[in-house]
């Protein structure tokens, strides 16, 4: 028992959930003192983000008790937990996107019938919460018209506005960028210092070190280790969670390039403003390595990987990819580019991945449901189409292990090892790749770097972009670095340290020593 001088700010006791015969919660006992900044770290399907939608009302436990500072609390739904003082950000946001910014965060919290006044007072208490935990946006734009790290402010804003004293996040850098993610520390340490208890659901080890103050290890359903984190390290943490030695590193030979099978050159693409989103871009990738594409979020890389895939067309310029030529007069649809022996995994698995509605074996096959295999003389061959995602699944570790399951019930990081299975499995001669770990955890990093390496050994073409700095480095064998649509530099991913690739990323290479000092790597 805790002393009630000084109650936690969360006490969980004895708490357990199933759903049917998986036991996400069993027996936890979860304590976060006040003011403190908590990670909780653990697999994907560890049972992280059960318990956490269990203290925010989402989920109401089989068993178990919740003490809210001191207090036990009944928390049935999250206007329950919202009465307590919790606020929760998740992983994907809950924002209407032709709303503003300040028609979400007072969306469900107006101050009385008449909406012009609720506006009015919702603007005067932004104004005071942006001021004392310097949170500023732009608190009239249209939600779906600003940057992701803004949204994300949005959120927490959303969460203070609604008094919350105990702030939940969940995998809060899974799409920020470097920038982005220290701009965010910064807030999460200043609403510490003003009293906040925040608690953090991430699978980057080095976040936890750098930001909080105690680590809580998951592991199938238990707590397995509560650990102060100055008294800890990665490796350390990642053997607690996947319960063996992890390789923190990426072993790989030196890429011995052959033939040439991705040749861009001049590359332009405009949006529906007349926007160069890709501006000349020119650049090679050859069978046997891997080419990382380092860039802060919207400058051009997400366009480039929707163009070579098919689902854009270029305005100027060629792609010559597997012999297949894309032009701005010749293009090819995705269906043209998977039968070039060119396979895809998106940016956005939600979006562009998988059907959430979908079961795990529909979502398994997309793009490639038209194979012989897959289908009948008038029907699909339902039994064909299990084994095959039974097989994904096995080779990739995804859990539950349950071809019928809704795509949409699986965790993040076994949808995203769905993705790269069903992708991996067709043996391409080039992959692209658009963030291949973004919110998976630490051994499923570990197993998907090495699919990657062994891609590229065996003899495909990999361009990789991605988020991760630490990822892009040690991945890849060259990184090119884009800014606004155009390839501002190129390293030896061997030479390349975060410094220089940072620079490179705001285009500040060159520049005097005094505006060197103002980026934020």
């Amino acid at each position: 028992m805790h002393s009630d001088l000084s109650p936690m700010a969360i006490d969980l006791r004895g708490i357990s959930k199933a759903f049917g015969s998986v036991q996400a919660n069993k027996n936890v006992n979860f304590s976060v003192p006040k003011g403190t900044i908590h990670g909780i770290v653990g697999e994907n399907g560890a049972g992280k983000s059960t318990l956490m939608s269990i203290l925010y009302g989402f989920y109401e436990a089989d068993s178990g008790e919740i003490y809210i500072s001191g207090e036990k609390t009944k928390i049935q739904s999250s206007t329950d937990a919202i009465k307590a003082g919790i606020g929760m950000v998740h992983q994907h946001f809950m924002l209407v996107d032709n709303f503003t910014a300040l028609e979400n965060i007072m969306l469900g919290a107006e101050s009385g019938s008449i909406l012009s006044s609720s506006i009015a007072d919702a603007a005067k208490e932004l104004t005071r919460l942006e001021s004392e935990f310097g949170l500023r946006i732009d608190k009239d734009a249209q939600t779906d018209t600003l940057p992701v790290g803004q949204l994300q402010r949005v959120e927490i804003l959303k969460a203070l506005y609604r008094g919350a004293e105990i702030l939940i996040l969940d995998e809060p850098t899974g799409v920020l960028t470097p920038q982005e993610a220290d701009q965010l520390f910064n807030i999460l340490r200043s609403l510490k210092e003003r009293g906040v208890t925040v608690i953090i659901i991430t699978h980057k080890l080095r976040e936890i070190m750098a930001l909080t103050d105690n680590v809580s290890i998951m592991r199938q359903g238990e707590i397995v280790s509560n650990l102060k984190t100055s008294q800890t390290n990665r490796e350390e943490l990642a053997e607690l969670m996947v319960g063996r030695k992890v390789r923190m590193d990426i072993d790989k030979a030196p890429a011995t390039p052959k033939e040439r099978l991705l040749e861009i050159k001049n590359l332009s693409v405009k949006d529906e403003y007349g926007i160069n989103r890709l501006d000349s871009v020119s650049f090679d990738i050859h069978a046997g390595e891997i080419l990382g594409i380092a860039g802060v979020s919207g400058n051009g890389q997400s366009e480039l990987l929707e163009v070579l895939s098919g689902i854009r067309d270029c305005s100027e310029g060629k792609v010559v990819i597997n012999a297949e030529t894309i032009t701005p007069t010749k293009h090819a649809n995705p269906e043209q580019i998977r039968k070039a022996k060119i396979s895809h995994v998106p940016e956005d698995r939600l979006k562009r991945g998988l059907v959430p509605a979908f079961s795990a074996s529909e979502s398994s096959l997309l793009g490639y449901h038209k194979h012989r295999v897959f289908n009948g003389l008038f029907l699909t061959n339902s039994s064909a189409i299990k084994t095959h995602c039974m097989d994904l699944m096995d080779a990739f570790d995804v859990r539950p292990k349950d071809p019928s399951l809704k795509s949409a019930n699986f965790s993040g990081g076994n949808q995203q090892k769905l993705i790269l299975a069903r992708e991996m499995e067709q043996k391409p001669k080039v992959l692209l790749v658009g963030q291949p770990t973004r919110g998976v955890d630490i051994g499923a990093i570990e197993f998907i770097h090495k699919q990657i390496v062994t891609m590229r050994d065996s003899g495909s073409a990999i361009l990789l972009v991605s988020g991760e700095l630490d990822e892009l480095m040690s991945l890849s064998d060259r990184i090119l670095v884009m800014f606004e649509g155009r390839i501002v530099g190129e390293m030896m991913a061997n030479e390349a340290d975060e410094t220089t690739l940072g620079l490179m990323m705001a285009n500040a290479l060159g520049k005097s020593d005094e505006k060197k000092e103002d980026i934020s790597i």
